[in-house]
């Protein structure tokens, strides 16, 4: 609607995308206001005591996953890394960074800090909760997918329609939803999703976007860095792999526990 009335706009970074960006995490302030819900169950305590650990994982997981997805490519002639430079490619992502950070601030205190603890409290199942999350959040971006995004970029990652793209990015999300919920459940902090939000839109979007890799024709659905198969599967693997974690550590499936003493403290 904003879009429509300032049409002179910059693709991909209008007004209206702004509104679309920060209206989850203002909608969640709102209601925290008018509400009973406690500031402490946003998560935004960065809890750097026992989970140093996991704000490393934060910072390596899409590094590593995207490096043993280009090894697999580069090894079966589906990724072509002769246009990778290493210096070029550390600058531009370090200058993506801080913006990356911020936006990411937005969308992480909304659907984790918000949204996740709240459907804690119901003490859903987690394969219930992840499918709640994750289908909220891969919703939320459809108009960023369908309006947003340049149609350059669509093409870029995956030489599909528009609609098609919404399908395949679905999937992804939910793939991703088990990872940064558990990362949240077992820091309670919004912060190490943060981190490893932002490394992923600096990281995996730089290299096949901006043209560091190529992929052939037909194998983006297997081993783009962004919406793969493989990608995705170990995406997958490292949530259930820190799930698997909580439920030794805390002898539970459920955070219920954990967030009432939270707060309570």
């Amino acid at each position: 609607m904003v879009d429509s009335v300032l049409t002179e706009q910059p693709e991909g970074d209008s007004l209206g995308m702004g509104v679309w960006l920060v209206l989850p995490m203002l909608t969640a302030l709102v209601i925290i206001l008018i509400s009973r819900f406690s500031w402490k169950e946003l998560g935004l305590k960065p809890n750097f005591k026992g989970n140093v650990k996991w704000y490393l994982a934060s910072i390596l997981i899409f590094p590593v996953v995207t490096a043993i997805v280009m090894l697999i490519g580069a090894t079966t002639n589906w990724i072509d890394l002769s246009a990778f430079a290493l210096r070029p490619f550390i600058v531009a992502f370090g200058s993506t960074m801080f913006v990356n950070f911020i936006i990411d601030i937005f969308e992480e205190t909304a659907w984790r800090g918000y949204l996740t603890s709240q459907l804690l409290k119901l003490n859903l199942n987690d394969w219930k909760l992840y499918l709640i999350v994750g289908c909220v959040w891969a919703a939320w971006h459809i108009p960023y997918y369908l309006v947003f995004l340049p149609e350059a970029d669509i093409q870029a990652v995956m030489p599909v329609s528009r609609a098609i793209y919404v399908v395949v990015a679905f999937t992804t999300f939910l793939c991703w939803t088990v990872m940064f919920t558990e990362l949240f459940r077992v820091t309670k902090s919004v912060w190490p999703c943060v981190i490893l939000h932002t490394v992923e839109d600096s990281l995996i979007n730089l290299l096949v976007i901006s043209g560091y890799i190529s992929i052939a024709v037909g194998k983006e659905i297997l081993v783009s860095p962004i919406n793969g198969i493989i990608a995705s599967i170990l995406y997958l693997a490292v949530g259930l792999g820190i799930r698997a974690y909580r439920i030794k550590a805390y002898g539970m499936r459920s955070d219920q526990i954990l967030i009432s003493k939270e707060c309570s403290g």
